[in-house]
């Protein structure tokens, strides 16, 4: 989980820092369970998540080396995938965040960092087929 999710991260945003354009948008992701106090079935995960979520919170503020970009956390419940379906083969299905929805969500932020405020961590939710962000 460490590599997976924090070193990603941080290599994502060397890169950005060196090579991004000034009003460019970096979005890493985070994970909604590492919010909510605690993670005991997957505490590895939660904690490389919750490192995440203040790598975001720290790059937002002036002096990170993204000063004049926008860094944001995209922060999906569970998302589709079939690795996903494979591994929990009698979820709620419905409950799920398609990866469309999620890509979607990027390519707004992306074509209008406006659109997103920087810094901040966003939910993405799905319940019966809907996502929505909070």
């Amino acid at each position: 989980s460490i590599a997976q999710s924090v070193s990603s991260s941080l290599i994502a945003a060397a890169i950005a820092a060196r090579r991004m354009r000034e009003g460019g948008l970096l979005a890493l992701t985070g994970a909604v369970p590492a919010l909510e106090g605690g993670t005991p079935g997957m505490i590895g995960y939660g904690m490389a998540k919750a490192a995440v979520h203040h790598l975001v919170a720290s790059l937002a503020l002036p002096g990170s080396g993204l000063d004049g970009s926008r860094v944001v956390g995209i922060l999906p419940q569970t998302l589709d995938t079939p690795a996903n379906r494979a591994a929990m083969p009698v979820a709620d299905f419905a409950a799920w965040t398609p990866l469309a929805d999620a890509a979607a969500l990027l390519f707004k932020w992306a074509a209008d960092p406006a659109t997103c405020e920087s810094g901040r961590l966003y939910k993405v939710l799905t319940k019966d087929g809907v996502t929505r962000v909070e």
